[in-house]
Order: C-alpha cells, then sequence, then structure tokens
C-alpha cells in the first residue's frame, strides 16, 4: 500500500474531513433495506472521529436528475448512526449556505452527513466551481468509495486535485486486496470468468489472459467458445457472431502461455425454469433441442483441480443459470471448493461483481473468501487493466 496515500499518513484532529463514501443503498418506502455499504464504511467514520477529525460525509443516491426528495439522503444518515452507534448530522445540501452553516458548527469528532451531490448537475461534470465550493467545507480529502472510483467526478476524483487526498480504510482493503490478485500476485493465478455474454467482458478476457496462469470460462460465454471451436450447443444461448472474437482470445490466451478451461460436459434441460428435468451430457452430445444451463460433473472435477493448482484465485461470474435450482451446483460447489483451499491457508480468494456476490452468499461462503468486492462497475474496469480516475488521484507522488 506503500503506493497510496492512507490515514496513516496524516494526523485529523481539529480538521474538517471531507470523506467520500458510497451510501448509494436499495431504500424501499423511504427506508435502508440493506446495510452492507453502510458497515464497509463505518469502520473509517470511526477511526476519524475517534481521532478528533469532523468527519463531513458526501455520496449520491440514485440517478435524480435534479433535487428529487425521494433520492434524499437524510433516511441514510438516520440508517448510518444505528449502524455507528452515534448521532449523525444531516445538511440539506451539499454547497452553499446550508452545508457551511452545519459544518461551522461541529465539534471535533462530530459526523455530519450532506444531501445528495447528485442533486447538482455539476458533480457527474466535475465542474472545477463546483469542485471549489465543495473543498471549502474540508480541509482534507479521504475516498473511501472504490465503488464509484471508475467515475471522474467532482466528489471521487475533482477534490483530490484542490485538497490533500488519502484512502479510506475500506478503499486501503479493496485496493491491498486487488493488488495482491492481479498486480504482484503468489502465482500460479487461476481466474475463473462466467456470466451470459462475452460481449460485456471482452476487455476483461483480453487482460486477463496476459495477467493469469489459467482462465476458467463458464456460464453463457462458454457457450460462445465451444461453438467458435466447431462444437454444437443446441439451442444454448450463444453469441455466435462472436465467434471470431473467441478464437482471438484463445490464440492471445496459447501466446500468453495462458491455459483456458472450457467444459467438457455440461448439465442440459429443455426448459429455462427452476427445478426442470435435467442431465448431464458430453460435448459431443447435446441435444440439439437442449440448453446448456450448468458445468457438468467432469467440468466440475476439472474446476476444482486447477483451484488446487493455484496459489491465487479471481472470480468474476457464475458458471451457470444459478439463479434457478438445481443449475446453481456447479457455481455452488466450485465457490466451497475454493473456500475451503482459502480457509486451509493454500488460496487467496478475491471475486467481485453483484452476481458473484450474490452466488457466494448463497453457497455461504462469502465470509471465507480472503475478499469479495461489492464494486460492480470499478471492479470490472479494474481487472480490464484500466486506470479508475479515483483510485489514480491517491496515489503518492
Amino acid at each position: 500500500m506503500k503506493q497510496f496515500r492512507t490515514l496513516d499518513d496524516v494526523d485529523v484532529k481539529g480538521k474538517r474531513v471531507l470523506l467520500r463514501v458510497d451510501l448509494n443503498v436499495p431504500m424501499e418506502n423511504g427506508r435502508v433495506t440493506d446495510t452492507t455499504r453502510l458497515e464497509r464504511v463505518a469502520p473509517t467514520i470511526a477511526e476519524i472521529s475517534k481521532n478528533g477529525g469532523k468527519v463531513i460525509l458526501l455520496s449520491h443516491l440514485g440517478r435524480p436528475k435534479g433535487r428529487d426528495e425521494k433520492e434524499s439522503l437524510k433516511p441514510v444518515a438516520t440508517a448510518l448512526s444505528h449502524v455507528l452507534g452515534k448521532p449523525v448530522g444531516f445538511a440539506d445540501d451539499c454547497i452553499g449556505e446550508p452545508a457551511a452553516k452545519a459544518v461551522a458548527a461541529m465539534k471535533d469528532g462530530d459526523i455530519l452527513c450532506l444531501e445528495n451531490t447528485r442533486f447538482h448537475k455539476e458533480e457527474e461534470k466535475n465542474d472545477p466551481a463546483f469542485v471549489a465550493e465543495l473543498a471549502k467545507l474540508g480541509d482534507l480529502w479521504v475516498n473511501d468509495a472504490f465503488s464509484a472510483a471508475h467515475r471522474a467526478h467532482a466528489s471521487t476524483e475533482g477534490l483530490g486535485h484542490k485538497l490533500p487526498a488519502y484512502a479510506g480504510r475500506s478503499m486501503q482493503a479493496e485496493l491491498d486486496a486487488l493488488t495482491k490478485a492481479l498486480e504482484a500476485p503468489a502465482k500460479p493465478v487461476i481466474a475463473i470468468i462466467g456470466g451470459a455474454k462475452v460481449s460485456t467482458k471482452i476487455e476483461l478476457l483480453e487482460n486477463l489472459v496476459t495477467k493469469v496462469d489459467a482462465l476458467v470460462i463458464g456460464g453463457g460465454m462458454a457457450n460462445t467458445f465451444l461453438h467458435a471451436q466447431g462444437i454444437p450447443t443446441g439451442k444454448s444461448l450463444a453469441e455466435k457472431e462472436l465467434a471470431p472474437t473467441a478464437l482471438r482470445i484463445i490464440e492471445k490466451a496459447s501466446a500468453a502461455n495462458c491455459a483456458i478451461i472450457l467444459p467438457v460436459d455440461a448439465v442440459v434441460a429443455f426448459h429455462f425454469a427452476a427445478n426442470a428435468p435435467a442431465h448431464a451430457y458430453g460435448l459431443d452430445a447435446i441435444p440439439t433441442d437442449g440448453m446448456i444451463l450448468d458445468v457438468g460433473p467432469q467440468s466440475s472435477a476439472r474446476i476444482h483441480a486447477a483451484i488446487d493448482d493455484a496459489a491465487t484465485l479471481v472470480w468474476n461470474g457464475p458458471l451457470g443459470a444459478f439463479e434457478l435450482s438445481p443449475f446453481d451446483r456447479g457455481t455452488v460447489a466450485a465457490a466451497r471448493h475454493a473456500a475451503e483451499r482459502t480457509k486451509a491457508k493454500r488460496l487467496i480468494s478475491v471475486a467481485g461483481g453483484g452476481d458473484t456476490v450474490a452466488a457466494l452468499n448463497q453457497a455461504g461462503v462469502a465470509a471465507d473468501f480472503s475478499y469479495v468486492s461489492t464494486a460492480g462497475g470499478a471492479f470490472l474496469e479494474w481487472m480490464e487493466g484500466k486506470p479508475l480516475p479515483g483510485v489514480e488521484v491517491l496515489r503518492a507522488r
């Protein structure tokens, strides 16, 4: 973590700390329905408060077009105070007199949440005048919102050019985990990439084949690769027009000495529905009217063996239609196998992306992985090898 400035590098006592967090939580009838993101940022908030900093929270919620009370952060501030066990004040704007007055009234250790930054269109435009208005409220800026770090907005990147900038503890943990997974990993490294479509993950696959020793491709994506190699896939989801792309990725992997691991058998059903009658077939016998909905038992055994050979695992996307039973079996079994290896200290396992987190939770092993990222877009862009604006601005210069 020496390449990034963190809270270890600053004394926050008496300072106004503009803390960018991700409070973009699911809401129903004006109440927070999932506090996972609040729990993730709580340690950073509590640490700055305990050390005598004035904690001024910046966040967006939803995609409002101008001011919209349905997307106010006020109920989120209330939920956050329950998570922290401390009062969280609220200002009904993030700039101007309401914000300035609320900040001026703060004592050391106080926590204040400013209203949704996206109530101002200038936030997403990273408008210099808006950045300057936000910067007036703080002495330093801490970014603890990795999930928004792929966006160059005023509160996620712009402030890093106006104020001394540091990574919060959640951001630090994320950068630490991702560096261990892809930048300086324990080798051999295996990646499991699943999901429905190759088209959404071309850049990801092209970057990974140059970084990992083995790449497991599962889900609907695998069907595209099988089709590209002339293997009939029946009525399965496959992006047949992307066959040349799949072949290019296979060639690139071969040149980089990266083994591509595709299914050798599959669980096939004739209806896309939970508990539809299903059967495992070898790839030479996929019925013309059947749909591949999960990896078969031989494929599972190969994936488990590949995990056994690895020192580091990076995972994004399920191996089958995991949202429908019994087509979650391949994903759940692989997740549990990786979790066992991790608990035995034989594997560093890093996973991320919405479906992946849901699948690991379904398997009951999310807590057993080395690190699970809740950041969707930012996690994928990092894995694609793209610089993230909200991270780059934190680099030690």
